[in-house]
């Protein structure tokens, strides 16, 4: 009892430190949540005032089904809150250099007006290079514009055309593996796109897939819409490679219930 007593107050510990990490500071929250109830998945993705009431509401019936005494429950949260400040310290007093220099090459899928791009090409080093991919010509024309205007045209690389006319052509051209490869195009494409982002990739780099959840019509097999067989597909074969560690993450926020896949890559191609 003792020792997994210990167990719990260490991964608290832990789990305070790693949110705080992780959610950019926030170390309140999460402590506070799982207090009243809040179930730990939950808790990490309540990032919006408007989902307490909806968490909150469900926490009874939670924490009623703890299986820890109301003392540990306290101890639990002032550990998990300890865990959080030294995390928030910790973040701090790290130097953003420190972030920019472990994904230094990064490749998209999907430009559109380039907001995604910028973000993301502003948190590269000096020497970091991102390149994007469009096939639409006018968004193609408005990203370029915004990418200028953001001082980052020579730091954006923006390939026209289809993702998997313009992919290959990369593998062909002998680049370096990509860090971090950003999927967020067309829905039933996204297998192809996974099967070329192991092949541009190397051990250790980030493959990441957004709208993986679509409000929860993943789950049915017999959607006769294309991007959520796509996502299914794409799901499948996230799960069964082994070339891949992989999560997929659900949010909740104003633009409604989606989530995202993130893989980290264990093999070289």
């Amino acid at each position: 009892m003792m020792f997994h007593s210990l167990l719990l107050f260490i991964t608290a510990f832990i789990a305070g430190g790693l949110n705080a990490v992780a959610g950019g500071g926030s170390f309140i929250t999460f402590p506070v949540l799982i207090f009243t109830g809040v179930p730990p998945i939950s808790a990490n993705a309540t990032n919006n005032t408007a989902l307490w009431v909806a968490a909150l509401a469900s926490a009874r019936a939670y924490r009623n089904n703890l299986s820890i005494p109301q003392r540990q429950l306290f101890l639990l949260c002032g550990v998990s809150l300890v865990g959080g400040m030294l995390g928030s310290v910790a973040l701090l007093y790290t130097s953003p250099d420190v972030f920019q220099k472990l994904i230094p090459y990064l490749l998209l899928l999907a430009t559109l007006g380039g907001y995604s791009t910028i973000w993301l090409g502003r948190s590269l080093p000096p020497d970091g290079r991102l390149v994007t991919l469009e096939a639409d010509p006018k968004h193609a024309e408005v990203a370029c514009a915004n990418i200028a205007r953001a001082g980052l045209s020579d730091v954006v690389e923006l390939r026209l055309g289809r993702a998997l006319d313009t992919l290959p052509q990369l593998a062909a051209e002998g680049r370096d593996p990509f860090d971090l490869i950003f999927i967020d195009a067309d829905k039933p494409n996204n297998p192809d796109y996974f099967a070329w982002a192991l092949k541009l990739s190397r051990r250790g780099s980030l493959i990441i897939a957004d709208n993986v959840v679509r409000n929860a019509a993943v789950v049915d097999a017999k959607s006769g819409d294309p991007s959520v067989q796509g996502i299914r597909r794409f799901n499948k074969l996230l799960g069964e490679s082994p070339h891949v560690s992989a999560t997929a993450i659900q949010t909740v926020g104003s633009k409604g219930y989606d989530g995202f896949a993130i893989a980290i890559v264990t093999t070289d191609q």
